[in-house]
C-alpha cells in the first residue's frame, strides 16, 4: 500500500473511492493517469478479479503504458487478465466472440480510412454522381457522424438535420450512398471503425442474455478522457453499468476538443444528472507548468459559460510571461519562430523539448522551410505511419484476403501484385460482376459463369491460379500461428521475391520495411507467450494492426528534432516550450465557427496548447498570410484579449528580423506600448495598435463596384456564394460573401476574382 502515499489528498481520495458512480475532473498536467493506475491496483490488491475491470482509454499506447505500470504494482500474472485497451479494441474483442448474433462471422475485417473511402468512391462512380462533389472523405465524414449518434441509413434518410444539411453541402444522395456502402461492406463480412461500435451497442440493444453476460463480467467500468466520447461511446458504457453503477470516469472538460470526431462535451457535464448518487472529486494541481503559465490558461479558460468549475494551480516556479509577438506576414512569423528556436537550442535546450504548434496543418509549410533554411532538425507529428506504406499495406492485404475472402478492398489490392498479367480492366469487370450478383469479387472469380464474368480463357486461368493460391494460404490460416503464416504468405505470394529484385534505394527501403514488419509479427506472438497466450492466429495480429490510433503511429525517433504537430495532435503531450503561430480570427478560432458553442470549444483547444508548455510559451500571428491562393489580411485573435494582460509579454517588433537570432527582440519596458506604422501592400501606411487583441478604428465606406448586395457569384477555391455586403474599410475595397460550402468570408476587391452565376 505504499504507493498510496506517493498521492497527494485529491488523488488519493479518488482512488479510495470505489462504492459508486464518481466524476474525476482532472485539470492538464495533474497526474490522472496516476491516478487510473493506482485505483486500478487499490481494486486489485482489495479483492476485485482482474478480469471483472474494465478500464477504456482512447489510444492503445495509453492502455499499454497503464498496464505496464499496474503490472510494475500488482505483477504481471494478475496484470495480464484486465480487459484494457480502446473503445474500439474492446468492442471488437466482444464483436469477435459475438459475430453470428449480428450476421457476422468472428473473421470479420476491419476497413481503415483508406479502404472506407475505396468503397465510398467505387459507390459513387456506380451511381452516376458527380465524383467532384461527392468526395468521399466528405460523404465518409457525414455516415462516421451519424454512425456515432447511431443513426442507420433509414434513420438518417428520415432524419430532418442531417438531410438539409446534405442538401445545404449539394450532396443530398448522402442517404442513398450510406444505405448502398453499408450493404457492401456486410457482403464483405467488414465493419469500419464506427461499426466496432454501432454494432456493439445493437448487440446490447437486441441480445438481453449477451448484454447480461458482460454486465456481470465488468464488475467495475474505469474511462479515460471521458469528455471526448460520442453518444455511441455514452451508451455503451451506461448499459454495460446499469446492474450495479460501479463506473469511474476521468476526464476534463476544458479539454473536450473533439465534437468533429463526434465526441459530445454534455457526456461529461451531465454525468451527475445520469448518475443521481455520483460523487465529485477534483484533481486541481497542476504538475506540469509554471505557475504564471497556469494562471494564464486559466484567465483564458474562464471564458467558458459551458464547464465545471474548478481551480487549477501549480506550486512550480513562477516562470516566464507568455510572449506574445505581431509580424507583417507568416514568412516573417516562420522567420521569427526559427530564429529563436535556434537561440533557444544553442542556450542548452535539446530539439526534442521544443514544439510549435498551429490550427492547421497547411500552416507548417512555411515553417519547415525556414526550418530547413536554418538547419534545425525537425519532425511532423502524426505524418505516415509504418503502416500506412504501401508495401505493408499490399502484405496486409494479403493476410485479409487469406482470412476473409470476401474482403474487396483487399482483393483489389493484391490481385495483380506482383505483377501477373490482370490488368484494371479486368478489374473493373469483376468488381461490376459482384455488384450485379451480389456476391464478394472473389466468389466471382471462383464462379464466372453464375456470375456472367466476361473474360478471356487466359485471362481467367491467371485469375483462377490466383484465388487458388489465396485458397492454399487460408487453409493453413487455423494450424500457422501469425509469424509462420505471414512468412508463408510473403514468399509463396511473391512479394518478398519482388521487394528483393528491386534494388533501387526505394526498393531496398521496400524490403527493409517488410523485413521489420515480420520482425513486428514476431514480437507480437513472442509477447503474447510470455502472457500465457499459447497460439496467436493472425487474426488478432489484424485486429491489433486495424485498431492503432493517431499516437500509436507515430514511432520512437532517437534523433534529436524539433517536432511540429496540429493543437488536436498536442493532446497528450508536453513540451519544455512552445509556440502557438497563427492566432488570428478566422484561423484560431477557425472561419468554420457559426455558433457560440464552437467558439467555446476553440477556447478550449488555446486552452490545451497552452497547457502543453513546461516552461516557456510563444504565442505569435501575421497581419497577412498566404492562405488560399491569395493574401489575406488578418486581425489577432479574439482569445488573446481573453487571457489576462499580467501574465503577457508584449514584443515591439512587427516585422522579422535581419538576423534569425535576433527574432524575438528585448520586449518594452514601458508601461504602455504605443501604436506604430508598418508598410502594407504597395507602400501603404497603416496604423497597428500594440494592445493585444485590439486594432485600429476601422472607417467603413461604401464603394462603387460591379458586385450589388443578393449577387451570386462564385470563386475558383470557395465556390458558389450570395454577396452580402460591398464597402471599403481602411483604403481597402472589400465583398463580404456567405459562400454556400465554407459559410461567410471577407475577400479584397482587387484580388477575389470572382464570376457571376
Amino acid at each position: 500500500m505504499n504507493y498510496l502515499n506517493e498521492l497527494n489528498p485529491s488523488q488519493r481520495a479518488a482512488v479510495e473511492y470505489n462504492d459508486g458512480p464518481q466524476l474525476v475532473i482532472a485539470g492538464a498536467g495533474s497526474g490522472k493517469t496516476r491516478v487510473l493506475t493506482y485505483k486500478i491496483a487499490y481494486l486489485l490488491e482489495h479483492g476485485v478479479n482482474a478480469g471483472n475491470i474494465l478500464a477504456l482509454t482512447f489510444t492503445n499506447k495509453a492502455a499499454r503504458e497503464m498496464k505496464s505500470r499496474i503490472a510494475n504494482l500488482v505483477g504481471e500474472s494478475v496484470a495480464r487478465y484486465l480487459w484494457m485497451g480502446t473503445f474500439h479494441s474492446i468492442c471488437s474483442k466482444i464483436l469477435r466472440q459475438e459475430a453470428e448474433a449480428i450476421g457476422y462471422t468472428k473473421d470479420f475485417t476491419i476497413y481503415d480510412t483508406t479502404d472506407s473511402k475505396s468503397v465510398i468512391k467505387h459507390i459513387v462512380k456506380d451511381m452516376q454522381l458527380d465524383e467532384k462533389q461527392y468526395k468521399p472523405n466528405v460523404v465518409l465524414s457525414r455516415i462516421s457522424l451519424a454512425k456515432n449518434r447511431l443513426q442507420s441509413p433509414t434513420a438518417y434518410s428520415s432524419n430532418r438535420e442531417f438531410t438539409m444539411q446534405d442538401r445545404f453541402e449539394r450532396i443530398p444522395e448522402v442517404s442513398r450512398i450510406y444505405m448502398e456502402y453499408n450493404r457492401r461492406l456486410k457482403a464483405c463480412n467488414a465493419m469500419d471503425f464506427d461499426d466496432l461500435l454501432f454494432h456493439t451497442n445493437t448487440l446490447f440493444k437486441k441480445n438481453e442474455a449477451i448484454l447480461r453476460k458482460y454486465q456481470d463480467i465488468f464488475q467495475y467500468l474505469l474511462v479515460d478522457e471521458y469528455q471526448d466520447t460520442n453518444y455511441s461511446q455514452y451508451l455503451i458504457v451506461k448499459r454495460l453499468a446499469e446492474p450495479h453503477n460501479r463506473i469511474c470516469v476521468v476526464g476534463d472538460d476544458a479539454q473536450s476538443i473533439y465534437s468533429f470526431r463526434g465526441a459530445n462535451i454534455e457526456n461529461i457535464l451531465t454525468f451527475q444528472k445520469g448518475y443521481a448518487d455520483a460523487q465529485l472529486f477534483k484533481l486541481e494541481r497542476n504538475y506540469r507548468s509554471t505557475q504564471t503559465i497556469v494562471n494564464a490558461a486559466n484567465s483564458l479558460i474562464r471564458h467558458n459559460r459551458g464547464q465545471i468549475p474548478k481551480s487549477v494551480y501549480s506550486e512550480l516556479a513562477l516562470g516566464d510571461k507568455l510572449v506574445l509577438s505581431t509580424y507583417m506576414s507568416d514568412r516573417d512569423e516562420a522567420t521569427a519562430v526559427a530564429g529563436q528556436i535556434k537561440l533557444i537550442a544553442r542556450q542548452g535546450t535539446d530539439y526534442n523539448d521544443i514544439a510549435v504548434l498551429y490550427r492547421t496543418n497547411a500552416q507548417s509549410r512555411v515553417i519547415e522551410d525556414e526550418l530547413r533554411r536554418l538547419s534545425i532538425p525537425y519532425r511532423i507529428y502524426g505524418g505516415m505511419s509504418f503502416y500506412q506504406r504501401k508495401e505493408i499495406k499490399d502484405a496486409i492485404a494479403y493476410f485479409r484476403l487469406a482470412i476473409n475472402p470476401h474482403d474487396n478492398e483487399a482483393f483489389a489490392r493484391v490481385i495483380n501484385y506482383p505483377l501477373r498479367g490482370i490488368g484494371e480492366t479486368t478489374v473493373m469487370k469483376i468488381r461490376e460482376a459482384s455488384r450485379h450478383a451480389a456476391c464478394s469479387m472473389m466468389e466471382v472469380v471462383n464462379d464466372p459463369v453464375a456470375t456472367k464474368l466476361d473474360v478471356s480463357a487466359a485471362t481467367q486461368k491467371k485469375l483462377t491460379t490466383f484465388a487458388e493460391m489465396i485458397a492454399g494460404f487460408a487453409a493453413v490460416a487455423d494450424n500457422l500461428d501469425a509469424y509462420e503464416f505471414a512468412d508463408r504468405v510473403l514468399r509463396e505470394s511473391g512479394v518478398m521475391r519482388d521487394a528483393k529484385a528491386d534494388t533501387s534505394q526505394e526498393g531496398v527501403a521496400r524490403l527493409e520495411n517488410l523485413q521489420e514488419m515480420l520482425s513486428g509479427i514476431h514480437e507480437f506472438v513472442e509477447q503474447r507467450m510470455r502472457e500465457d497466450i499459447a497460439f496467436t492466429p493472425m487474426t488478432d495480429f489484424l485486429s491489433e494492426v486495424s485498431l492503432l490510433t493517431d499516437q500509436d503511429e507515430n514511432q520512437e525517433d532517437t534523433q534529436s528534432r524539433v517536432t511540429l504537430l496540429t493543437v488536436h495532435s498536442a493532446k497528450g503531450l508536453e513540451f519544455k516550450t512552445t509556440f502557438i503561430v497563427g492566432l488570428e480570427e478566422n484561423l484560431f478560432p477557425s472561419q468554420f465557427c457559426q455558433s457560440p458553442k464552437d467558439i467555446e470549444e476553440e477556447r478550449r483547444l488555446l486552452y490545451v496548447a497552452i497547457t502543453r508548455s513546461m516552461e516557456r510559451c510563444y504565442l505569435t500571428n501575421a497581419r497577412q498570410r498566404f492562405r488560399n491562393g491569395q493574401t489575406q489580411f488578418s486581425s489577432p485573435s479574439r482569445f488573446i484579449k481573453d487571457i489576462d494582460t499580467c501574465y503577457i509579454q508584449q514584443m515591439q517588433s512587427m516585422q522579422a528580423p535581419l538576423h534569425a537570432d535576433r527574432s524575438f527582440v528585448k520586449p518594452t519596458t514601458k508601461s504602455s506600448t504605443p501604436s506604430s506604422s508598418v508598410t502594407e501592400g504597395n507602400s501603404k501606411l497603416v496604423s497597428i495598435s500594440r494592445k493585444a487583441g485590439t486594432s485600429t478604428t476601422k472607417t467603413r465606406k461604401e464603394v462603387r463596384s460591379e458586385w450589388k448586395k443578393n449577387d451570386r457569384v462564385n470563386h475558383k477555391v470557395f465556390g458558389d456564394g450570395l454577396v452580402l455586403d460591398v464597402y471599403r474599410e481602411n483604403d481597402n475595397d472589400k465583398i463580404y460573401i456567405q459562400f454556400d460550402a465554407v459559410g461567410k468570408k471577407t475577400l479584397l476587391l482587387t484580388y477575389a476574382k470572382l464570376t457571376r452565376i
